[in-house]
């Protein structure tokens, strides 16, 4: 009985002062090689050109639909760069046409009603929208007189718009391939209106200014 009280002692030291030295061990991370951190950055840069949401857009002189995808960055995700892609139905002219435009948003700040759904108050856009086809024209062809249409061009247009957005934050249990889905609206103009507002002041503003209906799903 002895012995066994004096083997289960020694036991109990040992054990002891092993999981001290243990724990005295400092953990410290492994140390990424110049190799790895190029690897890391190289990973890092290419995710940045995954798209992170999905835009439907009509009107907004980009055509009746136009569909594309966007980056959204930024401390607070204020800025969004789209590319879309328009359809312009044929109505009067011989055949459809496509357009394609390049979008820059910046929605400065939002105001949460709940959990559920939070709205931006204003979005402020800038946007180049161009449209296929021949008889559209880079820059002004002979048979206009000289500096007629000197600074304007056909195939290419510059647009602004304000507008306000809602968005809802899915629920996270039922997610599927969007995180939230906002609706929003636009107001636009380009600058072949401004230009017509300026050189004719008689021209009513709903001549020159759109509405514009849209939906963004989050998907990132």
């Amino acid at each position: 009985m002895k012995w066994n009280k004096y083997i289960f002692s020694l036991i109990f030291t040992l054990v002891s002062v092993c999981a001290v030295a243990d724990d005295s061990i400092p953990s410290t991370a492994p140390t990424l090689s110049t190799y790895d951190k190029h690897v890391q950055r190289y990973r890092r840069h290419w995710e940045s050109l995954i798209p992170k949401h999905i835009v439907i857009q009509n009107a907004g002189n980009m055509g009746a639909l136009s569909v594309g995808t966007g980056w959204d960055y930024g401390k607070n995700k204020q800025w969004e760069t789209q590319l879309l892609f328009g359809y312009v139905p044929k109505h009067q002219t011989p055949r459809a046409k496509l357009t394609m435009t390049v979008k820059e948003n910046y929605v400065p700040f939002n105001i949460n009603l709940n959990n559920a759904f939070y709205v931006s108050p204003l979005t402020a856009s800038i946007y180049i929208n161009t449209i296929y086809g021949h008889e559209f024209w880079k820059s002004q062809p002979d048979r206009y007189p000289k500096g007629y249409y000197d600074f304007m061009s056909t195939k290419f247009r510059i647009n602004i718009a304000v507008g306000q957005r809602i968005t809802w934050r899915i629920p996270y249990d039922k997610r599927r391939n969007s995180k939230s889905i906002s609706l929003f609206y636009e107001v636009s103009t380009c600058d072949l209106y401004i230009r017509s507002k300026i050189v004719d002041g008689n021209v009513p503003l709903k001549d020159i200014l759109g509405l514009s209906l849209g939906i963004k799903m989050q998907t990132l």
